[in-house]
């Protein structure tokens, strides 16, 4: 066992998400960041509407470290809705984009978006295989 573990610089860059956040685009409502105590994990409390539809839920983003294995190499994240569906995403955040695939790293279905140069928007698209997807702007309240 490591002594004084420290969370990975990858999911350390996360910070930028943390707050309150109003989407516009193709899913319209509120997502909330906040760390869990000790900041190995960053969770995501999601309130939108989409495609007519309300998606509610928590996400917990974060390196996996099954018991007795060492800590994975991607920040990944299970999402969990008010209807029992479970979705598995990759983050990662390089300079000021953001890519969070669907699935696996490298998923055909990805979002992809870039922040302001003040940290207060996240601009940019879900792509979805076959030409699908939509636009999503992130303003932090």
């Amino acid at each position: 066992m490591i002594e004084n573990p420290q969370p990975s610089v990858e999911l350390q860059a996360l910070e930028r998400l943390v707050g309150t956040w109003k989407v516009t685009g193709g899913a319209e409502g509120t997502v909330r960041y906040e760390w869990m105590p000790g900041r190995f994990f960053l969770l995501q409390h999601v309130d939108l509407t989409q495609f007519g539809q309300p998606v509610t839920g928590l996400e917990v983003i974060g390196h996996l470290h099954p018991f007795g294995e060492p800590v994975g190499d991607d920040v990944v994240s299970r999402f969990y809705d008010a209807v029992g569906n479970t979705f598995d995403y990759v983050y990662e955040l390089s300079a000021d984009t953001l890519t969070i695939w669907a699935g696996a790293k490298g998923s055909p279905a990805y979002y992809q978006g870039t922040f302001s140069a003040d940290g207060s928007t996240v601009t940019g698209a879900w792509t979805y295989p076959g030409g699908g997807g939509y636009a999503s702007t992130m303003t932090r309240n």
